[in-house]
């Protein structure tokens, strides 16, 4: 016999558990699936670990340069045994306050895998053994992805690693590191270990580092890596890893013509990208509709089968942590019948194109984040734009922590002066670009916009310095 709830989420990352956790405050019986621990990738093996190792790397580079500042000390090492345990604690900490939520609000968790079944049945794999039915009103399915791997001649070889593995390695002892893709995952781990000394390589198969980010950032960011001592190699592909002594060997080949290169590889990280994770989950009485590998949805981000719903990265385009859980909390007020209380899209007024509202932060030094559209986007869809530009070496709290390189670019619509996208490469731009996506969400124009003062000294003046550079090119 099934056991029966309002609502039965497959998977605990941020988009399963954000929408348990709404559907739990608004009433519905709710049971949350989950195959290893509360959290998913991002608490477990993605955005918390990866961004605790990066705090701790940047603390020992700060440290190695801070003569500047007038402090000086004679000897500085790191213990990468003890930045683990330190990430290790911040996960923990993070997952405990999830657990509490969901003590407090009667969230039954299931440990085991989970299998999708017609009639809205879930067929649980017990982890201590058995098997469960469970049956719900309506299903979200909130698995996730998985890191892809190349089939290239070495890729099996033992000192090559995907990033869950590298962020569960006990010690670094490698001088050299070898990173396939040039994604987010690629460069924040680039940054890690170059401020841990290590010599990085990077070999992106595109034109251009982080593709989906305009030509402009992307090359501003190749500068700040290469400035940094990382090799970057763009419109390249590793073809070949090879075993060799004292480490491994790597062979980059060109993607338009030229002479293969060979270079000391050391450890290899594989960060080409994630694929949806469906493993275990359709029964043989079900097939769902699938899309370019991923669950297909449609704008309720409902699938092929009444009832069951897709959120994050099992189904989405864009793999980010906020994305799933706003989809999550979508999905759960649409099933109560309440207001939604999150935008995923905007359509400003008096405008005809829909903007993306959502945030894209890239952890490295400087901070990268970026909301909305890019000018060259704008031109592509019709839209005629002004931009207001600073750069941070005018900025007063720059000067102060010597974090002078990078910008902040506003872009706005020509006629009307609201606020369409942004691109910030600079200190606590991940912080700010906030700012940006609710004045695009509530389509504030440039002079609403700076009614707002700007508290002194700080990195934040910088978006006021870059609407008052778009207000002043319209005159």
């Amino acid at each position: 016999m099934a056991r029966q709830f309002d609502l039965i989420v497959i998977g605990a990352g941020p988009g399963g558990y954000t929408a348990a956790v709404k559907a739990a405050e608004l009433g519905m019986k709710t049971a949350v699936v989950e195959a290893k621990k509360l959290g998913g990738t991002c608490v477990n093996r993605g955005c918390i670990p990866t961004k605790a190792l990066l705090h701790a790397s940047e603390m020992f580079h700060m440290m190695q340069n801070c003569d500047e500042f007038g402090v000086s000390t004679d000897f500085i090492s790191f213990d990468f045994g003890k930045m683990q345990r330190y990430k290790k604690s911040a996960v923990v900490k993070y997952r405990e306050s999830i657990e509490a939520a969901f003590e407090r609000l009667q969230i039954e968790v299931i440990c085991g895998t989970a299998t999708l079944r017609r009639g809205r049945t879930v067929e649980v794999e017990l982890a201590e053994g058995g098997k469960e039915f469970l049956e719900g009103t309506s299903i979200i399915i909130a698995t996730g992805a998985k890191p892809m791997v190349s089939p290239i001649p070495g890729a099996d070889l033992p000192g090559v690693w995907n990033s869950d593995r590298l962020l569960a390695a006990d010690n670094w002892s490698f001088d050299c590191l070898t990173i396939m893709g040039g994604g987010v995952i690629a460069v924040e781990f680039a940054t890690l270990f170059n401020n841990l000394c290590s010599r990085v390589t990077i070999v992106e198969k595109k034109k251009h580092l982080m593709a989906p980010m305009d030509d402009v950032m992307s090359e501003e960011l190749k500068k700040v890596l290469e400035s940094k001592g990382i090799k970057v190699y763009c419109d390249a592909t590793v073809t070949e890893i090879l075993e060799e002594e004292g480490g491994l060997g790597a062979v980059i080949t060109p993607n338009e013509g030229g002479q293969p290169v060979k270079i000391k590889a050391g450890q290899v990280l594989m960060a080409i990208g994630r694929q949806a994770n469906t493993d275990h989950l359709f029964g043989n009485d079900v097939s769902l509709e699938m899309k370019d590998g991923r669950i297909a949805v449609n704008a309720d981000f409902e699938t092929s089968e009444p009832g069951v719903y897709a959120i994050g990265d099992v189904c989405a385009r864009i793999q980010l942590a906020h994305v799933a859980a706003a989809q999550g909390t979508y999905v759960v007020e649409k099933l109560a019948g309440k207001p939604h209380s999150i935008k995923l899209h905007a359509v400003p007024a008096g405008m005809f194109i829909s903007l993306p509202i959502v945030p894209n932060c890239i952890y490295t030094n400087p901070e990268i984040a970026t909301v909305g559209i890019t000018e060259e986007m704008a031109r592509e869809k019709g839209l005629k734009v002004r931009c207001g530009h600073f750069s941070m070496r005018e900025n007063g709290k720059s000067i102060i922590t010597g974090e002078e390189h990078g910008f902040i670019r506003l872009v706005f619509e020509a006629y009307t002066n609201t606020i369409v996208g942004a691109q910030m490469m600079c200190p606590r731009a991940t912080d700010m670009i906030g700012e940006i996506a609710t004045a695009i969400a509530n389509g504030l124009t440039a002079e609403q916009m700076s009614f707002a003062m700007r508290a002194q000294p700080t990195y934040n003046e910088g978006i006021g310095a870059a609407i008052a550079d778009a207000m002043n090119s319209e005159r």
